[in-house]
């Protein structure tokens, strides 16, 4: 008997503690497919499954993987569930430049080359604004290059996102920043890789938003769901505002993880979704154009980063939503692929390289050699 024991103990000890199977089908507008089949390497979305149940991964509560526009992996961890609605953090900001070029489609704001301070002259005195200012548009918010003191990642900067979020008006805040200065260490414009010096800015994504507002005379979050979650077939939302009132482009949207991979897949095919365009795709193409260099190995388009990863024996170019905790959407156009992975390890260190690590080792790692 006590062998027998022994024995069934050991056999369920070898049974994989995770087996692939396709998501379900849920008629929510993304089709499924079965990996296998597809030639990917089921065994590393297994081996993801068990590395999820570690402490080590205590964040991440969900990854969906699709693949020419066909669900191949949905699964959920740590909390995580279909229904949560998961807060995105600064992915937002590509959803903003998303508004930004529906606004654009729809006559509402003339192009990336638009004026910033047009939009609010009845805030800032049309005399005696600064050139600079007056010369600021829509392409240096869209790519983290204004000419504004502003840089979340330096606590000193009057521009830090801390700052904006306890003053009374968000949008005369951005409005009324400084102009940057440069000391001997930092590149100037001129100097930096396609002509823009990168500083990471929160206000300049909300005053994008701000400026969607007042382009089509709507809520930031109204407009959202008429040109972005209706074509896409998004009913469950949450978008925030700031202290005055306007949406809040800079972050903190919430979407279940199904609905986030919908904006991954209106990026990897030209805009559209299910086949409809629902954002024009010159407006994609100039998003997914490199404009500035924020560091090594590393690009930004309009609100969307890009970053290096090895494929199939070598490096290739891969665009991110990304947000505070490691919140990712991956958008690789040359392997018809999007990848969500949603976290709460908001603040955490390491939270970024090991949502990247997931993504390179239990998804890019398993594609089917081409």
């Amino acid at each position: 008997m006590l062998r027998f024991v022994v024995a069934l103990l050991f056999s369920l000890s070898a049974v994989p503690a995770a087996a692939y199977l396709p998501p379900e089908d849920l008629h929510d507008g993304w089709p499924v497919a079965d990996a296998a089949a597809s030639g990917w390497n089921t065994a590393l979305f297994d081996a993801l499954t068990v590395k999820l149940a570690d402490k080590s991964h205590a964040g991440i509560t969900s990854v969906l993987v699709a693949h020419r526009g066909r669900l191949l992996l949905e699964t959920y961890a740590n909390g995580g569930e279909r229904a949560r609605l998961n807060d995105m953090r600064s992915a937002t900001k590509t959803l903003t430049a998303l508004l930004v070029g529906a606004a654009v489609d729809r006559d509402r704001i003339a192009g990336d080359t638009a004026k910033v301070y047009a939009f609010f002259r009845g805030l800032v005195p049309a005399r005696g604004l600064d050139a600079r200012k007056a010369a600021m548009t829509l392409q240096d918010l869209l790519t983290m290059s204004s000419a504004w003191e502003c840089d979340d990642e330096n606590s000193f900067s009057s521009g830090n996102e801390e700052r904006m979020y306890v003053s009374e008006n968000w949008t005369a805040f951005a409005l009324n920043l400084p102009l940057r200065g440069y000391a001997p260490w930092t590149p100037r414009p001129e100097s930096s890789p396609y002509g823009r010096a990168f500083s990471y800015c929160t206000a300049g994504s909300f005053l994008l938003g701000a400026i969607v507002e007042r382009a089509t005379k709507q809520p930031l979050a109204q407009f959202a769901r008429e040109a972005l979650e209706q074509p896409l077939g998004i009913a469950q939302v949450q978008w925030n505002r700031s202290s005055e009132g306007v949406g809040m482009g800079g972050g903190g949207t919430r979407y279940r993880t199904r609905d986030i991979a919908k904006f991954g897949e209106l990026l990897r095919d030209q805009g559209r979704w299910q086949g409809k365009p629902v954002i024009a795709a010159t407006w994609i193409a100039a998003m997914l154009t490199p404009r500035a260099v924020p560091r090594e190995n590393t690009e930004y388009g309009y609100q969307l980063w890009r970053f290096r990863f090895p494929v199939l024996g070598r490096d290739e170019w891969i665009w991110a939503m990304s947000g505070n905790g490691g919140n990712y959407v991956f958008v690789a156009p040359q392997f018809d692929l999007v990848a969500v992975v949603t976290s709460t390890a908001y603040n955490q260190r390491e939270s970024h390289p090991r949502s990247q690590a997931l993504f390179r080792e239990h998804v890019l790692a398993a594609l089917p050699a081409r």
